[in-house]
């Protein structure tokens, strides 16, 4: 059952775990522009207003690094598994946008490509695979104050290779995670050095310089 309040649906939480976790990286999706260590100018949303607000949230979905990004140095890039799971403790920063920006960002993050978003039936069935690419399937993860919880990911959950990340794109991340989550040194060390495609591919130290 579909909860009233979301039936005519203007805003949505975006909730971010890769490089969106820093603000200025995800500005760049709203605004256009070229994130700091990207390849890429995003073209920004129709709509460039700012976030109406934005909060720390914590997904209990796995985080791995996979594929090769042109956009990041041909290198690993942050997905989350499609299965729940309460062990895991996955960092996110939740944007509160409207619909429209969000489907600006899912279409940049698809590089370009139209996607037709049926938010109501997304709620009804908790996901939906829009299109077989990296960041083609919607996942509803709740609701906060009236406004659903989405985020996307790819459609082949854990088996796929993992990949090593770059420097440039993990120190995005970093960033994020230290000034955007507030997170100390120690507990962004103990996080990230857990992760695969991080772990089997960067030693603590490895980790530490980059912080």
């Amino acid at each position: 059952m579909i909860d009233s309040r979301l039936e005519n649906i203007k805003y949505v939480w975006y909730a971010s775990y890769g490089s969106n976790l820093s603000r200025d990286r995800f500005l760049c999706y709203i605004k256009g522009g070229k994130p700091r260590g990207s390849e890429k100018v995003e073209v920004g949303c129709k709509d460039k207003s700012l976030p109406i607000k934005e909060t720390t949230y914590i997904m209990r979905y796995p985080l791995y690094f996979a594929k090769s990004s042109e956009r990041w140095q041909n290198k690993g890039v942050a997905f989350i598994g499609l299965n729940k799971d309460e062990k895991h403790h996955t960092y996110s920063r939740k944007y509160l946008i409207t619909v429209e920006q969000f489907m600006d960002v899912v279409k940049q993050e698809n590089n370009g490509a139209a996607l037709d978003i049926d938010l109501i039936e997304i709620i009804k069935d908790g996901s939906k695979t829009l299109r077989d690419s990296w960041y083609g399937t919607i996942l509803y993860l709740g609701e906060e104050g009236g406004y659903p919880i989405l985020t996307f990911t790819a459609d082949w959950d854990l088996d796929v290779p993992y990949n090593k990340p770059s420097e440039e794109y993990l120190s995005m991340i970093i960033n994020g995670l230290k000034t955007t989550l507030e997170l100390e040194n120690t507990e962004v060390l103990n996080y990230l050095s857990s992760k695969p495609g991080v772990a089997d591919n960067y030693n603590r130290n490895e980790i530490e310089i980059l912080l």
